[in-house]
């Protein structure tokens, strides 16, 4: 069953104005556009009930993936959550502050610094991944079992071609 959405009424509109444009791809890219707008409130609204930000819930399982000891350097962390490294030591400042991670020297350069997960923040990652798995859960229910696979695999053959190898 086709929806009239705000994306359809758009097309319409174009449609009228300029008839010899195709707005087919407006179709997708609008969807997926207010779509990651709508999930990343949906995404976020639990981060907040665990006392994070988005940013901040980035980091945290981003130390907690890499696996024990849970620790990256600043600059494999930038990387992974693809920020600056600017942006990172100021997410890190934070962290730091609140306990959450610390910063050590590293011991195979003096100058270098290690970020670590406390145990504070393994149990605050740990329990805030927990419910966003659920929250993550809930919001793709509303796909077919059959065609939550199927978007997958299109949404990551997409996506292929748009990003670097490896990251």
């Amino acid at each position: 069953m086709q929806h009239n959405d705000h994306v359809s009424r758009i097309q319409q509109q174009w449609a009228e104005q300029r008839p010899d444009l195709d707005t087919a791809p407006q179709g997708i890219i609008g969807r997926l556009h207010r779509l990651a707008n709508y999930l990343t409130e949906e995404l976020c609204a639990v981060y907040a009930e665990h006392g994070l930000t988005e940013a901040e819930f980035d980091v945290l399982a981003t130390l907690r993936r890499a696996g024990e000891p849970f620790s990256l350097t600043p600059g494999e962390l930038a990387l992974q959550t693809m920020v600056t490294t600017g942006a990172m030591t100021k997410r890190l400042d934070k962290l730091v502050g609140i306990g959450w991670v610390t910063r050590t020297q590293s011991g195979e350069d003096r100058r270098g610094r290690l970020i670590s997960l406390t145990a504070t923040g393994k149990e605050k990652i740990d329990e805030a991944f927990a419910a966003h798995m659920r929250n993550e859960k809930r919001l793709v229910e509303q796909l077919s079992p059959a065609d939550r696979p199927v978007l997958e695999n299109m949404l990551r053959d997409w996506l292929a071609h748009h990003e670097q190898p490896g990251l």
